[in-house]
C-alpha cells in the first residue's frame, strides 16, 4: 500500500550560516563580521570542523540544497513533503543583534523555498531567544506574513533554558498564533557538556542531545507553562529524547515533592496533552511500540532528521513496522496535517 508520507524534521542551512558557524569552531578560518561566541562549545557544530571528511561534505551539500536534488531524493523514496527547519545550533549561538538579523534572513529564505514548492514543503521558523520579545514578534511575522507554521527552537541559549520567565512570551504567542514549536537537540550547554567530552559522539546523538533536550524539556513541564498555556504544543524527535521511557518514574517522585501541590496536573499528563514526539533519527521497530503503547498513535510523527539520517532507512523501518493501518496513516500524514495546518 502506498501512503502519503510528511517528514517533518528536515533541515537546511545556508553558506553564510555555515561560513559563520566555521568562525567560531576554527578560529583560523576567515569572517567580517564579529560573533560573540563566549559560551559557544564544540559540540553545537561538529561538523563544521570536519570539512574534508566526505560523508561531512555530502551532508553539507544536501542541507545547502533546497531544491532540485532535495526534491529527487524525496522522490526516489516516496517523500511527499518535508518541513523544513534551520539546521542545529540554529542562530541561538549568536549574539542578539546577530541572531536577529540571521533569523529573518534564514526565515525570509525559508519562506521562498516553500513557496516555489508548495506542494513539496512546509517552514518551521528560526528565532533567536537571546531578544524574548523579539523573537515572539519574528514567530508572528513567519506565520503571518511568510506562511511558516510555526518554529523550531533549540534546548539553551547562551546557557539559560527556555523554561525562564523571560521566554514565555515566546511560548504565549505561539499559542495565540495556534502553532507548535519544535524543541531540537544541539550540544549540552557549557554547565553540563565537559563530562561527555572524553569520548566521540558521546556529546551529540550518541547521549548528549536527548539528555539537553529532554532536561529542557522536563524543566518546561516543572515550571508551569502549560497551566498558563494549556493549549500550546512542543514537538520532540527522536521518539521523545526518552521521557516516554521514565514517565512512570517521573510521576512517582513528582507525587512525593512540593510540585504535586502547585501544578494542576501529573507530569506524563502535561506530556500526553502538550507534546508530540517524531520518529527522527530513531528507526527501532521495539521503541515505536513502547511509544506507541505509552502515548497512541495521535501522539507520533513521522521524520527522517534529513540529511543526518537516512531517507532509505526510515521509510524501510515504518513500512516494516507492525502496526494498524489506520496508526501508520496517522503517523506518517494525518497528525502532520493537523498540528501543522498543511
Amino acid at each position: 500500500m502506498n501512503h502519503k508520507k510528511i517528514t517533518i524534521e528536515e533541515h537546511f542551512s545556508t553558506v553564510e550560516h555555515l561560513d559563520k558557524l566555521r568562525a567560531i569552531f576554527d578560529k583560523n578560518y576567515p569572517v567580517q563580521e564579529v560573533i560573540d561566541d563566549e559560551t559557544c562549545i564544540l559540540s553545537d557544530a561538529p561538523f563544521i570542523t570536519n570539512m574534508d571528511e566526505p560523508r561531512i561534505r555530502e551532508m553539507i551539500k544536501d542541507l545547502l540544497d533546497t531544491g532540485d536534488g532535495r526534491i529527487r531524493n524525496m522522490d526516489k523514496f516516496g517523500i511527499d513533503m518535508q518541513v523544513l527547519s534551520f539546521v542545529a545550533p540554529g542562530v541561538q549561538i549568536f549574539d542578539s543583534k546577530a541572531g536577529a538579523k540571521m533569523a529573518k534572513k534564514m526565515n525570509d529564505k525559508l519562506s521562498q523555498v516553500v513557496n516555489e514548492h508548495p506542494e513539496r514543503f512546509a517552514g518551521l521558523a528560526a528565532l533567536a531567544l537571546q531578544n524574548p520579545d523579539e523573537a515572539a514578534d519574528e514567530l508572528e511575522r513567519s506565520v503571518t506574513d511568510l506562511g511558516l507554521k510555526g518554529a523550531c527552537i533549540f534546548p539553551h541559549t547562551k546557557g539559560e533554558y527556555p523554561d525562564e520567565k523571560k521566554y514565555w512570551v515566546v511560548f504565549k504567542r505561539a499559542q495565540a498564533l495556534g502553532v507548535p514549536i519544535y524543541l531540537h537537540p544541539r550540544g549540552p550547554s557549557a554547565d553540563m557538556v565537559k563530562p561527555y567530552l572524553k569520548y566521540p559522539y558521546l556529546d551529540s546523538a550518541m547521549l548528549g542531545f536527548a539528555a539537553g533536550t529532554s532536561l529542557s524539556a522536563m524543566r518546561l513541564i516543572c515550571s508551569g507553562i502549560f497551566d498558563e498555556y494549556p493549549d500550546l504544543k512542543i514537538v520532540l524527535g527522536h521518539m521523545g529524547e526518552a521521557i516516554p521511557f521514565w514517565l512512570w518514574r517521573i510521576d512517582n517522585f513528582w507525587k512525593k515533592g512540593p510540585l504535586a501541590e502547585k501544578r494542576q496536573k501529573m507530569p506524563s499528563q502535561y506530556f500526553k496533552e502538550n507534546f508530540v514526539v517524531s520518529t527522527s533519527g530513531m528507526f527501532s521497530e521495539e521503541v515505536l511500540m513502547y511509544t506507541l503503547s505509552v502515548l497512541g498513535a495521535e501522539n507520533i510523527l513521522f521524520a527522517v532528521d534529513y540529511p543526518m539520517e537516512s531517507t532509505e532507512e526510515a521509510v524501510e523501518f515504518m513500512e516494516k513496522a507492525p502496526l494498524k493501518p489506520e496508526d501508520k496513516e496517522k503517523i506518517y500524514h494525518l497528525n502532520a496535517e493537523s498540528l501543522f495546518s498543511l
